[in-house]
């Protein structure tokens, strides 16, 4: 009778259980769902907010007229430039110094941790930010976006931390065939700390694919904006974008309902920049949840 009565209670347990994460599910993918549905609808049903669950009037002419925009192509790719290479630079940098932190017999270990750990806590500010930068000649320069986020201390703490809890006997056993530091961390550290450098991977890349605020205040020539901020240009220039938008169609050939209007270029160029993060990341999400619970269970 027991049996019965635990058991029942386990199915309603993960009845409810299920049904909660159902709904914490829907609630994550629906802004995502509600923002795509929007793009592909009658342009002028989509301004009036009657657009909430399904399509009405579907047509793909707002991806096809933003993507004509100008500057878009060039600024989609120093966004992907900037992804890339700095997620590259971030990630070697973080799992190089959070290798030699683990060693004690480094010179000056402590000193340099510490120094790395206290960037967490203070900031110098937005003005002595930009006069650093413009006094090393980074303003209206690709390396601007690349150089300041090499060291990033909470990406190294977690790497550190890694590494504390692989087996020591591994880069002993190493150590004793003769293995240098550099072969040990190639060969031994590298490969087996592939959970939290996709973790961190994660990390710089939303960050860097993310970022405008360097382009607003570093970058005067067009060619050296991003994805990130021609929309921000955009969602505060919403309505004059519309408009150059209209006087380039033809309107003999374009339905009414296709005409672009103020909330179609929003939503259209959110989900255009918010597409390429939405794709990478499931490729990714099997090593993110076991590399943050392990890199952060010591301190």
């Amino acid at each position: 009778m027991n049996v019965r009565k635990s058991s029942a209670g386990s199915t309603v347990f993960q009845l409810l259980n299920y049904a909660f994460f159902g709904l914490f599910t829907l609630s994550c993918v629906f802004p995502f769902y509600y923002l795509f549905i929007n793009t592909i609808s009658d342009n002028n049903l989509s301004a009036t907010g009657y657009i909430t669950f399904y399509p009405r009037g579907i047509h793909f002419d707002n991806y096809l007229e933003v993507l004509k925009i100008k500057g878009l192509g060039t600024a989609a790719f120093v966004s992907l430039y900037r992804t890339v290479v700095g997620t590259v630079l971030t990630v070697g940098a973080s799992a190089f110094l959070g290798y030699l932190f683990t060693k004690k017999e480094m010179w000056g270990r402590q000193t340099s941790y510490r120094f790395v750990i206290v960037t967490l806590y203070f900031s110098a500010g937005l003005i002595p930010w930009y006069i650093t930068m413009h006094n090393l000649h980074l303003t209206n320069n690709y390396l601007a976006y690349v150089l300041p986020s090499i060291i990033s201390p909470f990406n190294i703490i977690l790497v550190k931390t890694f590494i504390e809890s692989l087996p020591p006997a591994l880069e002993e056993s190493a150590s004793i065939d003769g293995a240098g530091y550099a072969r040990v961390f190639w060969s031994i550290v590298l490969p087996l700390s592939a959970p939290i450098l996709a973790t961190i991977t994660i990390f710089s890349a939303v960050y860097q694919w993310n970022a405008f605020i360097d382009t607003a205040f570093l970058m005067t020539d067009t060619k050296y904006y991003t994805l990130q901020y021609l929309l921000y240009r955009y969602l505060n220039e919403a309505n004059s974008l519309a408009n150059l938008i209209k006087s380039t169609q033809d309107f003999n050939s374009l339905n009414l309902q296709n005409m672009q209007t103020p909330t179609s270029v929003r939503m259209t160029v959110t989900m255009i920049v918010v597409f390429p993060i939405l794709f990478i990341y499931p490729f990714f999400q099997r090593y993110f949840v076991k590399g943050i619970l392990i890199g952060a269970v010591k301190g």
